[in-house]
């Protein structure tokens, strides 16, 4: 197979941007629905409540009980803007979340901290959020199997995630495919001393707040969607729906990047309700929908969702879209 990768969009020359945004059926404003009325994806900024609103009210559906939400807090490490400002909005996003999801719901956010400029803008989200009618629930660490080269630091293999509710939802706990192999730690139950395997209800381990099994997403696997340059793994996504959510319910992501949740909601019977800035990437988030429906896959590994309508044939993308640009 012949790679045909997308260059990273978000920085992607001007020209190849303008090739792609022709091909996007939303403009900013707009709302796409699901022909088979399970989900909404819109194009728009997720400070903008009036559109959030429309995005989770539209056709009368109850309130979604969870939110998974990927911020660009890029903005801050790469200094596009700075940590007050980031802050301040998020600060309407999360205001925005509170006032649509369901009074029992569960709000989990990727968060990350640049080790080198003092762990910005984590720690000040964490901040703002305490000021919120959120209750913090986890930290959770997920470990990336590729890091960041470096020879005078710890090498960076991990991404955060920070996991709030509100009211008091449900939680249903879930297992990794990690066999159980700890022997010896005994309990008391009911009168009787069991060790520790005798009273599992797996042959693998339960999932804790460092997830050290899941495959970060690179060009070789199948889900992998070339030119998001955020994209999180689709067993992570799963596995936050499935603890946090039941089939039929309502499931909120701000920003869709590469369409992981709306995938993941597809998969496993929810509705999502997703939306994004960028039209290209709200146009990838609908046609990865497509493409799993149409043929199964999961993403288009070394290939692109524009490759129809661009015709690339190898990995020189970015010379054959400015050509024809």
């Amino acid at each position: 197979m012949k790679r045909s990768p997308l260059p990273r969009l978000d920085t992607a020359d001007q020209s190849i941007r303008a090739r792609l945004l022709s091909c996007c059926r939303l403009k900013p404003g707009e709302i796409w629905p699901d022909p088979e009325g399970k989900h909404l994806v819109g194009c728009g900024d997720a400070a903008d409540s009036g559109f959030t609103s429309q995005l989770c009210t539209i056709d009368g559906f109850k309130p979604p009980i969870l939110a998974v939400h990927d911020p660009p807090y890029n903005l801050v490490m790469e200094k596009k803007s700075s940590v007050g400002a980031f802050v301040d909005w998020c600060r309407t996003w999360i205001g925005s979340s509170f006032e649509l999801m369901a009074a029992d719901a569960s709000l989990y956010i990727w968060m990350g901290a640049d080790q080198n400029d003092h762990f910005q803008p984590l720690g000040q989200f964490m901040g703002m959020m305490a000021e919120t009618g959120f209750d913090s629930r986890s930290f959770v660490t997920m470990r990336n199997q590729r890091g960041y080269g470096t020879q005078k630091n710890w090498m960076a293999v991990r991404q955060e995630l920070l996991s709030y509710t509100k009211g008091n939802p449900s939680f249903k706990v879930q297992y990794t495919d990690i066999p159980r192999l700890l022997a010896g730690y005994y309990k008391n139950v009911a009168g009787e001393r069991k060790e520790n395997g005798e009273r599992s209800k797996s042959e693998t381990i339960r999932p804790g707040n460092v997830w050290v099994d899941i495959q970060q997403v690179f060009y070789r696997m199948e889900e992998n969607v070339s030119g998001c340059y955020a994209q999180k793994p689709l067993k992570a996504i799963e596995r936050i729906i499935e603890s946090s959510s039941g089939s039929g319910d309502g499931v909120i992501d701000f920003f869709s990047h590469s369409g992981t949740t709306l995938l993941a909601c597809e998969r496993l019977g929810r509705r999502c309700l997703t939306m994004d800035l960028d039209p290209i990437f709200a146009e990838i988030t609908i046609r990865r929908l497509e493409n799993y429906r149409k043929n199964r896959k999961l993403g288009w590994q070394a290939s692109n969702p524009f490759q129809e309508e661009l015709g690339v044939v190898d990995s020189a993308v970015v010379t054959v879209v400015a050509a024809d640009a």
